[in-house]
Parts: structure tokens; C-alpha cells; sequence
């Protein structure tokens, strides 16, 4: 038995999980949207973080990384339940079908879990819902949880799509306007994260999507755990 699932957030750069096989590429008609609640890892239930899901849309593509898991019922379900614990603010699992770079007509594989979430705030407690950019940056800039910051977790998401050679503007934009936030708060970002690393060309290939310049703030320092 084989399972794969579609990481497009937090799993791009750190699945946590034993796999057997990982794969970049993409899904079709989904954006990422921050309209979900953290309120156990990077956030609190006073104080939720803002983290990513993914928003139907047609057209639409999103990048990230397909993880395979073989060796048995026993491994699979150690997995699963890894990831269901996780990710337990999603309360979807969802089949797609994923494509690698350069293929666009035939799937490479069918069938591949990703975690979704039920746009409706009656039905889904931890939906919040889309918010003007500024609120989003500032609630992202000033969470925090047992697990870290909710803005390491952007700055490092957009680190992961840059290593990827497919940078989202979404998460380019809210990620600057985060900075903007820190920049008056007088807070920052740790250097790896720091936009120092994200000015040179990438030698790895782009999506359709146009990166944004990055807005720099001296001294920046940031963690991740």
C-alpha cells in the first residue's frame, strides 16, 4: 500500500513525518488563502495565529511538495496519524491530482491527500475568514504559541517557495507587510529568514507567478522550532 500528501504549507520545509519519497510540483484550481485559526501551535485560543489553506479557485495553481509514504499498513498509519494531530485544524482531507514542473495535461499521480479547510465559520470553528492585508500582518506579526511565532511561519514559507524556485506573491505580500509591522513594533526577523537571502536570482525554475521585490528592515532577526 502507498499513500501521497500534497504539503503547501508548514510541510514544504518541514514534513516531520518518515517518507519514502518527495516530489515538487503543483495542484490545479487552488490558491493559499491565511484564513485559518492556529490556535495550538503557533497561537492561542485568546490569541489565534493566521495560517494557510487552501481557497477553491479556478485557473488557479499551488505549488509545494508531494510526500510518498510505502512500507506497510502499519507505517501508513503511523503517518496518518501523525499528520491528522497536526493538522487538526483542517477538517477535510481532499484527493487531487498533482502535476511535476513542465507537465500540464496528464497528472504524474491521482489521488493525493492534501488538508483542507470548510470555508464557513459555523461549520469549521477555526475558520477566520479573509481580512484586509493590515490586519492579517498585524495579527501574523504579534502571535505566538507553544511552537513559535506566527511570523516565523510566513517568513519561513515564503523562504520554502523561494527554495523551491516558485515563489507565491500572496505570501510575499502579506510576509512585507508583516515587516512593515515589525519595523514599528520595533521587532524583527532572524537573519536566515532576513530578505538577504531572498534577493539573489534563483537558478531553479519559476512559476507563471511574478515575484515581488522584498522590503528589507535592518538588523533583522527571527527563530523557528
Amino acid at each position: 500500500m502507498v499513500f501521497w500528501v500534497f504539503g503547501y504549507g508548514s510541510l514544504v520545509w518541514n514534513p516531520g513525518f518518515e517518507y519514502d519519497e518527495k516530489i515538487i510540483g503543483y495542484i490545479k484550481n487552488y490558491r493559499r488563502v491565511f484564513d485559518l485559526a492556529c490556535i495550538d501551535h503557533r497561537g492561542t485560543p485568546e490569541h489565534p495565529a493566521r495560517t494557510c489553506t487552501l481557497e477553491y479557485k479556478e485557473g488557479s495553481i499551488c505549488w509545494g511538495a508531494v510526500y510518498c509514504v510505502r512500507g506497510g499498513e502499519d507505517k501508513e498509519r503511523l503517518a496518518m496519524k501523525y499528520l491528522e494531530n497536526r493538522e487538526c485544524e483542517y477538517d477535510q482531507k481532499t484527493t487531487v491530482d498533482f502535476f511535476k514542473e513542465g507537465e500540464t495535461d496528464e497528472p504524474t499521480l491521482s489521488g493525493v491527500i492534501v488538508f483542507t479547510s470548510t470555508p464557513d465559520k459555523e461549520s469549521n470553528k477555526y475558520y477566520l475568514g479573509p481580512a484586509p492585508l493590515e490586519d492579517m500582518a498585524r495579527q501574523i506579526a504579534t502571535a505566538f504559541g507553544p511552537c513559535g511565532n506566527n511570523r516565523d511561519y510566513i517568513f519561513l514559507l515564503e523562504k520554502a517557495m523561494f527554495d523551491i524556485g516558485h515563489e507565491d506573491d500572496m505570501v510575499i505580500e502579506l510576509a512585507n507587510e508583516v515587516r512593515k509591522v515589525l519595523g514599528l513594533l520595533g521587532l524583527g526577523v532572524r537573519k536566515e529568514t532576513s530578505t538577504n537571502r531572498l534577493t539573489g536570482p534563483s537558478l531553479k525554475p519559476k512559476s507563471p507567478m511574478s515575484p515581488r521585490k522584498l522590503l528589507h528592515l535592518p538588523e533583522a532577526i527571527a527563530m523557528d522550532t
